[in-house]
């Protein structure tokens, strides 16, 4: 990385500009934020963060689940051998650390909504 530049930073094998572009490469978007902020307290299976998260789609869920496992932020854990197999998805200690930062986040956006 560049010594010039206080803010870079590598992670998995990535370069990057900027400490918040990695953090808004592993949370940002539309769902990942929305899918950390459910599993924050409990694991849950994949039906119930979509309950959870209506407007999700079945596709755009399993697809954002895959890349918060690949990125180390959640675990999935399958239960049983025979259908129906059950599968959970869960915060890693790495996903944990995220907690304080989205529920700040959910405070920020419900008084920004007050302020108005």
């Amino acid at each position: 990385m560049n010594s010039i530049n206080s803010c870079a930073i590598s992670y998995l094998g990535k370069n990057y500009h900027c400490s918040i572009s990695l953090a808004m490469n592993l949370i940002g978007g539309k769902w990942k934020g929305v899918i950390l902020y459910y599993l924050r307290d409990k694991s849950q299976r994949f039906g119930e963060l979509r309950k959870n998260i209506p407007d999700i789609t079945e596709m755009t869920l399993s697809l954002q689940l895959k890349q918060l496992e690949r990125d180390g932020l959640i675990s999935r854990t399958v239960k049983g051998d025979k259908l129906p197999i059950q599968v959970n998805y869960a915060l890693t200690d790495k996903g944990l650390s995220l907690s304080p930062i989205l529920l700040a986040l959910s405070e920020w956006a419900k008084a920004i909504n007050h302020a108005d």
